[in-house]
């Protein structure tokens, strides 16, 4: 039996009210688990990982989520349905499979413009000290950033198999791994705050995210914050036993 999670306190700031939640994908890696249900919908200690995501935002302030749907989109669909205390707004893929940054073009029209969290729906975390989402909040600041990430060290992201993403400097500020076989110390973990209005000039889908990244640390306006909690890159049916451990852990 898992222990309950501790309630964190949330900073008192503005959160955006909008998120866009990315559960578009294919979860290949996943399989067997993804045979008959999408990848969002793999439970995690007894609930979906897309149910932790929303949990997250919902208890942050959020109010309205758009959410992509692309395999497996009418169950995915039925079970956004049942979802309570948020606005769900459905951005229909199942014509074709966009990726991240593709899925944020699709859904432009539905995202308002002002800032919004961008989280992806395969992400399992816990807060730390403080609420993540509020601390993202709290970083926030339109003045000199396009995007703010939430980065771990690459020694704490839990069943990530890969060589980092990022260099952060003294004043948060983010530039990329660009050399293969470089590692960087920090991993992005699917959580950030994203300026709608650098959603322009966007190449054909599928695509990723990073163009628009590469784009905001070319101009200095691409920052990232230290998420203080656990994370577990939950994209194999192994990390999903190793999530379930570390919470059952405390």
């Amino acid at each position: 039996m898992t222990k309950p999670r501790a309630i964190r306190p949330k900073l008192p700031v503005v959160v955006p009210s909008t998120a866009m939640v990315m559960a578009a994908g294919l979860g290949k890696r996943m399989r067997p688990l993804t045979a008959t249900r999408p990848k969002p919908l793999i439970p995690v200690a007894g609930k979906p990982l897309l149910d932790h995501a929303l949990d997250h935002l919902r208890a942050a302030g959020v109010k309205r989520a758009v959410v992509n749907v692309h395999y497996l989109a009418d169950t995915l669909e039925a079970h956004l349905s049942t979802i309570d205390g948020l606005d769900i707004v459905v951005s229909d893929e199942r014509g074709q499979l966009l990726e991240t940054g593709g899925g944020l073009i699709k859904a432009r029209p539905l995202l308002g413009d002002d800032p919004i969290f961008v989280v992806n729906s395969d992400n399992f975390w816990l807060d730390g000290p403080v609420d993540a989402l509020s601390l993202l909040a709290d970083r926030w600041d339109p003045k000199i950033m396009d995007v703010l990430l939430l980065l771990v060290p690459l020694a704490r992201a839990h069943c990530h198999g890969g060589q980092g993403d990022f260099y952060l400097d003294a004043t948060g500020r983010i530039t990329s791994r660009r050399k293969p076989g470089r590692v960087a110390p920090y991993v992005f973990i699917g959580v950030q705050i994203l300026n709608p209005a650098i959603l322009v000039d966007a190449p054909e889908p599928p695509f990723s995210t990073m163009i628009f990244w590469e784009r905001a640390i070319a101009e200095g306006r691409a920052y990232g914050v230290v998420h203080q909690g656990l994370w577990v890159d939950v994209g194999t049916p192994a990390a999903v036993a190793r999530a379930e451990e570390l919470l059952g852990n405390g």
